[in-house]
């Protein structure tokens, strides 16, 4: 399979078999991983491998217990992480810049490049992932069990091992959706509803064919897709109180001065 045919047949797995990931194979395409492009050849991040089930435990509950969280025999979790540098600064009397939320920003674009290299790279080798937004989400008390130091945030985390799955792969909106040549151009209301005609039909029917989201959508009283993401999935509230405790977190992680 060709690394384009790789990318379009990439899925989200949720389901997983009791084989352990050998350790071989898992710094192989960590070592792929880390050949991501990064801000300034710095390379601020960390990659937290978990394999211990009493620990996968402990982030089931912050991971909003879901069950790739358990069943996966392996949990990655990518941090921006200026930690290290900063010490490296320190100790070559260097003045120390990075206590700040761009610096953040740096870190957390360079922690993502390097997640996605490690999925491509994983995805190669048979083995399947399932990102988890919980790890932003609930980052203070993921880095909590993760023992973090000062100056380290987890920003993205995947479960990790081979499929015992195979679902289809998820729609996406049509690329002339997403692409703006030269300048961006704004979207008229039946520019909207082509963008997203197809995935109305096919988001819904998807949340619908499981139980637990149908239950949730029939008992909400929602009527469309766009009503389900912010009526039962993202409400403002929920939104507003992530955002307060990801901007607690980076405070107290000396991210914001």
């Amino acid at each position: 399979m060709t690394v384009l045919d790789r990318i379009h047949q990439h899925r989200s797995i949720r389901e997983y078999k009791p084989d352990p990931v050998p350790d071989a194979l898992l710094t192989e395409i960590l070592a792929a991983g880390i050949r991501a492009s990064s801000s300034g050849n710095m390379q601020t991040y960390s990659i937290i491998v978990t394999r211990d089930r009493a620990l996968r435990e402990q982030l089931y509950i912050p991971h909003m217990k879901q069950n790739m969280a358990l069943d996966a025999p392996v949990l990655l979790t990518f941090c921006a992480d200026f930690h290290r540098m900063r010490h490296w600064l320190k100790l070559n009397d260097a003045p120390d810049n990075f206590d700040n939320f761009m610096s953040f920003m740096v870190a957390a674009i360079d922690a993502i490049l390097v997640s996605q290299n490690v999925v491509m790279a994983a995805e190669s080798k048979g083995l399947g992932i399932c990102y988890m937004g919980s790890t932003l989400a609930n980052c203070d008390e993921i880095g909590r069990i993760l023992q973090l130091p000062p100056n380290v945030v987890p920003v993205v985390g995947f479960s990790l091992g081979y499929p015992a799955e195979d679902p289809a792969p998820s729609d996406r909106l049509p690329l002339a959706g997403l692409v703006h040549n030269e300048t961006y151009h704004d979207y008229s209301d039946e520019c909207i509803r082509d963008i997203y005609r197809e995935r109305d039909v096919k988001g819904w029917q998807r949340y619908m064919s499981a139980p637990r989201l149908r239950q949730m959508i029939e008992e909400s009283g929602v009527e469309n897709l766009a009503q389900v993401y912010t009526t039962v999935k993202y409400t403002r509230e929920s939104h507003q109180a992530f955002s307060k405790k990801v901007i607690d977190y980076l405070a107290s992680q000396d991210f914001m001065n």
